[in-house]
Formats: structure tokens, C-alpha cells, sequence
């Protein structure tokens, strides 16, 4: 008998993933459809089934406008990161260029 495969969800990290998974929806498009990867690849990667990745996938383009503010909310919380490591680093620390 199959099992129920996961499916996408909200339950954490405010961002759409794969249910009882971390693993999420942009992180998958984007190494499928951005980096190029097979996605059985991935699915083997990640420990999924190949079915989940292809859910992932239509989910992001069944919600474009969902995805485009999750990929803005993830783009702002790495620029407030780096601007406050920046502005809390101790004088005369700098990073390697």
C-alpha cells in the first residue's frame, strides 16, 4: 500500500516547505530550476520522493505572487543580518575581501 506522500505546507519557518520537513519550496526551485539539478537528483539529495520536488515546483508557479514575497522576506532578512554583523563588529575587524 502507498503512502500518503508529504505535502506542501506553512507550519514552519513561515515560508511554504515540504510537511514534516524543512526543506523548503524556494530551496527546491531554486536548485532545480536556478542551479540546474535533475530533480531525482534532488529528491535522492533531500531524502524525498521525486513526486514531492514536482509538487514543490508547482506549487511555486500555482503561487507567484506567495513565492515573490518569500523570496523578498528571505532577500530583506539577509540584508538586515549583514547589516547588523556589520554594524556589531568590533573596531579593526574586518572581514577578508
Amino acid at each position: 500500500m502507498p503512502q500518503h506522500a508529504p505535502r506542501v505546507t506553512q507550519e514552519l519557518l513561515d515560508e511554504p516547505h515540504i510537511e514534516g520537513r524543512r526543506i523548503s519550496v524556494l530551496q527546491l526551485h531554486d536548485r532545480v530550476k536556478e542551479l540546474g539539478a535533475d530533480p531525482e537528483d534532488v529528491a535522492d539529495e533531500y531524502a524525498l520522493d521525486v513526486a514531492d520536488v514536482y509538487r514543490a515546483l508547482a506549487y511555486y508557479y500555482e503561487n507567484p505572487e506567495e513565492m515573490q514575497a518569500a523570496r523578498a522576506r528571505r532577500e530583506s532578512d539577509l540584508r538586515d543580518l549583514r547589516d547588523n554583523i556589520a554594524s556589531n563588529r568590533p573596531d579593526g575587524i574586518n572581514p577578508p575581501s
